[in-house]
């Protein structure tokens, strides 16, 4: 298959912070240990929770992909999905994920490609992955390949009016405290429409993540933020 290849807008122009940049594998590997306190569910299960177009009921197996410490996986198992696989690059994040006793199998490996059954899923789910990547075409394919007829496919990202806006790359701190930017690509809506049709998906739903009180009540700081887009959901339909 031949990917939709896509000019994209360089996240570094945007980027107030500046800080060290490393690969994913690398990042998340040492950011396992304090990832599940840095993340806030408002980001991502906050808006899995709107979401009104998959039938959660219906869903007999899902793949979780780029599944981290498994916080996607768990959300499912508590809505009743029977059997949720999942693949991640990083072992360290997926020793977390093992240690829920959520997931039927992990497998460590790029997103892009792996070595699950193809059409042998009911939903396909990506969470907080795709600022990652350099081209979402591959991303929109394989989840595609994974889906069975009527299945969807969720995939949650930053949103790119808080890139561009705020400024700020996925970033994580060590333990002397020092900030460390993962690798960052900036996406516009219009690319992962392009990567859904290109891929034989239909759009269906969006969800835009906003920082409202809620968020603003776990993290004061981010007060002057008000009303900004954070994250956004984008559901597609096999």
């Amino acid at each position: 298959m031949t990917w939709l290849r896509l000019a994209v807008m360089d996240f570094s122009s945007f980027d107030q912070r500046g800080y060290p940049v490393t690969d994913a594998a690398s990042g998340y590997g040492e950011w396992a240990a304090t990832y599940e306190t840095s993340v806030r569910d408002e980001m991502d299960l906050r808006l899995l929770e709107r979401v009104r177009s998959v039938d959660w009921a219906r869903v007999d197996r899902a793949v979780d992909l780029a599944c981290g410490t498994g916080r996607v996986g768990a959300w499912l198992r508590g809505r009743g999905v029977g059997r949720v696989d999942g693949q991640d690059l990083t072992p360290e994040m997926l020793d977390r994920a093992r240690a829920r006793g959520i997931y039927t199998e992990l497998r460590v490996g790029d997103l892009r490609g792996t070595p699950f059954e193809c059409g042998a899923y009911t939903l396909a789910t990506s969470s907080l992955v795709d600022e990652h990547l350099a081209d979402l075409g591959p991303l929109y394919a394989e989840a595609a390949r994974l889906l069975a007829p009527g299945g969807w496919f969720v995939n949650i990202g930053m949103h790119p009016q808080f890139m561009t806006t705020v400024g700020m790359p996925t970033h994580y701190h060590r333990d002397d405290g020092a900030a460390i930017t993962i690798e960052t690509h900036l996406h516009t809506f219009e690319e992962h429409v392009d990567a859904g049709v290109a891929a034989g998906l239909r759009l269906v739903e969006v969800r835009e993540g906003l920082i409202d009180e809620e968020y603003v009540a776990g993290k004061p700081k981010w007060a002057g933020l008000r009303g900004t887009p954070i994250t956004m959901c984008v559901v597609w339909a096999r």
